[in-house]
Order: C-alpha cells, then sequence, then structure tokens
C-alpha cells in the first residue's frame, strides 16, 4: 500500500502547481487521526515545532456598503497561522480591509476552495482569494502546510510560500 499512497501523493493538485511554478518543496506524510485534526497533532507526528506547522484558515470578511479592492464580492480571504495559535478576528479583518471578519462555516469549505477540514491549503483553492500568513512564517528556513489532503503536507520555503500565493505577512494572531 505504500507505493500507492506515494503515487497519489505525488499527483496531489498542490503539489503539481508548485512543482509546475519551479518550486522546491517535500511531501511528508503523516499519520491522520480522524478524532485529531488539530495541527498540533500532525506536529507531534511529523515531530516538528508547532510553530512550523501552519494551518490555513477561511474567513468571511463584511464590507458594509462597499466590497473592498484587497477583497472578492463575497468578501472571502485565507489566514494561515501556526497550529498552536488561534487567529484573532479583529487583526485579520483589519488585514483583509474588512469591518469584521468570522471563520466560514465548516459546511462551506468543501464548496468554496475544494478542500476539506484537516487538507485546507493556502495552495490551488478553486478561486484564488487575499491571503495572509502570520509574521512568524518568516522566522523559519522552513514551515509546513498541508498538501491539499488529510495526511499530506508540504515542507516548504515560506517565502516561496508566500510568493507563490501572492499573501501579504502581517500579524494575524492572538
Amino acid at each position: 500500500m505504500g507505493k500507492d499512497k506515494r503515487q497519489a501523493t505525488a499527483k496531489t493538485n498542490v503539489a503539481r502547481l508548485l512543482t509546475q511554478a519551479g518550486i522546491a518543496h517535500e511531501l511528508v506524510p503523516y499519520e491522520v487521526d480522524e478524532n485529531d485534526l488539530a495541527a498540533t497533532h500532525i506536529a507531534q507526528q511529523l515531530n516538528e515545532d508547532i510553530r512550523q506547522v501552519f494551518k490555513t484558515l477561511v474567513l468571511q470578511g463584511e464590507y458594509p456598503g462597499r466590497n473592498s479592492a484587497r477583497s472578492n464580492a463575497a468578501g472571502y480571504f485565507v489566514c494561515v497561522v501556526p497550529g498552536d495559535a488561534e487567529v484573532d478576528l479583529k487583526k485579520a479583518a483589519a488585514a483583509a480591509g474588512a469591518k469584521k471578519a468570522d471563520l466560514i462555516p465548516m459546511k462551506e469549505l468543501l464548496p468554496l476552495t475544494g478542500y476539506i477540514r484537516g487538507g485546507c491549503s493556502p495552495v490551488g483553492m478553486k478561486k484564488p482569494f487575499p491571503t495572509f500568513f502570520h509574521q512568524t512564517a518568516n522566522d523559519f528556513d522552513y514551515i509546513f502546510v498541508s498538501a491539499g489532503v488529510r495526511g499530506l503536507q508540504v515542507k516548504i520555503a515560506p517565502a516561496d510560500l508566500i510568493g507563490y500565493v501572492g499573501a501579504t505577512v502581517t500579524d494575524l494572531i492572538k
């Protein structure tokens, strides 16, 4: 089964897009626990610093009376934060130019992004959304983000990933 898993993982949309863009990355599998999809579990499985294992969150901003130039019409945007951190909704809204923001309901994640909970990546969503990385991403030579499926992470230089998705780096956590 290991061979089939490697073949399947090599073909994730995230890996394909990064390879096409010529961006160095490594796919790193981990054991999935359906009862614990937290980034802390992933960091433990990878034996890596939780501050380097980033989670991807999708939010919707409220833009009363107008659409923000930094947002799509519906106000969706993406925050990528350290796995043990909690996104500060006020800071996230400010980064996106919104009056306020909240996480999208879980049932909207797959139709909106093409990804499921525990497998959401800032790379290769159905549509490009404004993306913001917490500033500590740049503190490391490499970080991990989801490869677009549960059980697989991408190890990548933060500057390469941030540049590829056109993200803004800012303070996003409590």
